[in-house]
Formats: structure tokens, C-alpha cells, sequence
């Protein structure tokens, strides 16, 4: 049983101390509550509740504290794949709500699995959930001043690997931050979330450059071709390099391979295989 999360990009725990400490015993905190439960868990479970913990932490852009578009609403977007159904299910866009990664989980009993905008906010209603404002003071205050050191690359993510070999992606945003309203992500894309029964990805990052590299399926697609995932991925990476791409990518093959790779330094992530593991 393995499991690794990410919390995308953050550059101001590079000036930030203070900052940088509270994420990184953030991420440490979850990733050992993520593979408590794997414990008795699919991987699937297991990756829709590491990432609902991660969007209820404020410090990370999704759920809770996600970034405010150029109008000045947020909209979330999050997708789930399970290795072992090859089943995809995702949200885009979608307002009012706390966690819409157990919005794309509900989804996955349903033969329409990624819904957007209104769709989605009115499959969210109709099934019980509860409106929630995810801004936070921090996050109105940048859009407020537009400051040019706003934190606008984060998603968060969880690759887990259960008892018995399954994997399931699952990966969460807020968004960029002062984007224009309808602009679509890579996260409720396979580009940005993909597994099957050899491995698993999320990614975070620039959500065009993923989208423009496919990252996630194509590194799957690649280790399912029998190629290392470590090799996959850099191989991916170095594919986005004449267009200066941007992405962050954590992995788990089904016979216990981890990996994380970025293409410009300080993503964060954290890992559990028996032992914990921090981005220092």
C-alpha cells in the first residue's frame, strides 16, 4: 500500500518560512491519514479522501481557499479515474461547494461523468450538497491588490496504490487565480488525472501546457507500454520543453514504483510507503 499527494506550486515559501513549515507539516498530516485509511480502503476511497482533506486545508489552492477568477467568483474543478473500472469522472468549474472532488466521485455511478458549469452545480444541489463558500480573507486580498506575487499554479493531487494492486488518480484546483470565467483546466482532464492497471498520475502546473502534452495519459499510456515510470515521466516532461511547458507530476505504478518530477523547481509533495516522506 503506497500513496504520494502533492500541493502544486508555491513560490512563496521561498521568502516565507513561516509559510513553507505549515505546508509541509500540512502535507505530512494528510499523507498519514491517507494511508491510515488506505488500510481499509480501495484506492479509489482512498484517493477521493486524501484529496478531500487537502481541499479543506486553506493553505492549498483547492476547496477551501481556492483562487478568485477575474470576475471575482471561484469555480473548482477535480476528477477522479480508477485504475481497475478504467471509469473517469470529473467536475469543471462548478461553484458553492466544499469538496468537488466527492462531487466527480458521485458521478462515477452515473453514465454522464464529467459535468460543468450549471450542470454541475445542479447535479451538486440535486444530490444533497450543501452551498459552502470556499474564499478566504487571504485569497480576496489578492484579488482585491492583484498581487504580482499571488500563488496562482496550485492544485492538489493523490495517486494511491491499495492491498490488492489498484491505483486511482484523483486531483483537485482552484484554478489559476484571475483567469477569464469558463476557462477549463487540466485537472478534471485525463491530461491531468489518468490511471489504469499500471500506474497512476496527477499532475499540477499550467493547466494549457498539460493539456497541450497530454502529461498524464501519456505517461501511463508509456509505463503500459513497459517502460519505467521514472523514464516515462522524464520523457513526457522533456516533450514540453519548446513551449517552456509547466507541470509538476506525481506517479505509482501497480508494482510499487513511485516518481515525482517537475519541470521548474519547488513542487510540493509528500509520500507514504511504510514510511513518511516531505519535499524539504
Amino acid at each position: 500500500m503506497k500513496l504520494i499527494i502533492h500541493g502544486g506550486f508555491f513560490s512563496e515559501s521561498l521568502t516565507n518560512q513561516e509559510v513553507k513549515k505549515a505546508k509541509q507539516d500540512a502535507l505530512r498530516e494528510i499523507v498519514m491519514l491517507g494511508h491510515k485509511y488506505l488500510e481499509n480502503h480501495t484506492a479509489a476511497q482512498t484517493a477521493v479522501y486524501t484529496v478531500c482533506l487537502l481541499e479543506d486545508c486553506d493553505l492549498f489552492n483547492a476547496g477551501t481557499g481556492s483562487q478568485i477568477q477575474s470576475d471575482g467568483k471561484i469555480r473548482l474543478s477535480a476528477a477522479l479515474m480508477d485504475g481497475k473500472t478504467q471509469k473517469f469522472s470529473g467536475v469543471i468549474n462548478i461553484e458553492d461547494v466544499k469538496n468537488p472532488i466527492c462531487i466527480a466521485e458521485k458521478l462515477m455511478d452515473y453514465d454522464d461523468r464529467v459535468l460543468s458549469g450549471h450542470g454541475a452545480i445542479s447535479f451538486a444541489i440535486n444530490n444533497g450538497v450543501a452551498y459552502y463558500n470556499p474564499e478566504t480573507p487571504q485569497r480576496r486580498k489578492e484579488y482585491e491588490k492583484k498581487l504580482s506575487d499571488s500563488i496562482r499554479l496550485g492544485t492538489v493531487g493523490c495517486v494511491a496504490l491499495d492491498f490488492y494492486g489498484n491505483i486511482a488518480a484523483a486531483t483537485s484546483t482552484g484554478g489559476k487565480g484571475f483567469e477569464i470565467p469558463g476557462r477549463v483546466s487540466d485537472s478534471a482532464t485525463t491530461a491531468g488525472n489518468y490511471a489504469n492497471a499500471y500506474a497512476g498520475i496527477s499532475c499540477t502546473g499550467v493547466g494549457e501546457d498539460i493539456v497541450s502534452g497530454s502529461v498524464a495519459s501519456k505517461i501511463v499510456t508509456r509505463v503500459t507500454d513497459g517502460m519505467p515510470l521514472s523514464t516515462a515521466t522524464e520523457i513526457t516532461l522533456d516533450e514540453m520543453k519548446p513551449y517552456n511547458g509547466f507541470a509538476g507530476v506525481v506517479g505509482i505504478t501497480n508494482n510499487g514504483d513511485i516518481y515525482h518530477a517537475d519541470t521548474h523547481p519547488y513542487m510540493v509533495w509528500a509520500l507514504h510507503d511504510g514510511e513518511v516522506e516531505v519535499f524539504e
